[in-house]
């Protein structure tokens, strides 16, 4: 029942499941892109007056911000090959803003509108989950 596995086989992912990630990422920077360029260029009033609970204007751009930063680190570091571990560290904070903007969207009244950031996060997650072994090669 003991299995030995060579330091070869260690960290090794297959093919077809890093195929997987990386189009997984791709979209998910696409996502994070669109929707934080998006908080960065819109005039703060009119992104204001969609929000269900205001919150300050230059929070909005933040937020904006965090989204365009972590859809690059889902893809720069693997693209570069350099500081690779930030590709697991971008996902979980991506997950995480999710998890809030559920809640936000639920305070807000949203109910069923709540179940996209949700399922946003756990991609994100599955993400991060997934390219854990960058962070132990660190």
């Amino acid at each position: 029942m003991n299995q030995v596995i060579s330091s070869s086989q260690q960290g090794t992912m297959s093919r077809g499941m890093s195929i997987l990630l990386w189009t997984v990422q791709v979209l998910l920077a696409v996502v994070f892109l669109m929707v934080g360029v998006m908080k960065l260029s819109t005039p703060v009033d009119v992104l204001l007056a969609q929000m269900p609970i205001k919150m300050p204007g230059l929070f909005v751009r933040f937020i904006g911000l965090c989204e365009v930063a972590g859809a690059l680190g889902l893809i720069l570091p693997g693209l570069t090959r350099i500081r690779r571990e930030l590709t697991p560290l971008a996902g979980w904070a991506l997950a995480l803003e999710m998890v809030v903007a559920a809640g936000y969207t639920l305070v807000g009244g949203g109910g069923l509108t709540a179940l996209m950031p949700l399922i946003l996060a756990l991609i994100c997650a599955l993400v991060a989950y997934g390219r854990r072994g960058y962070a132990s090669r660190a």
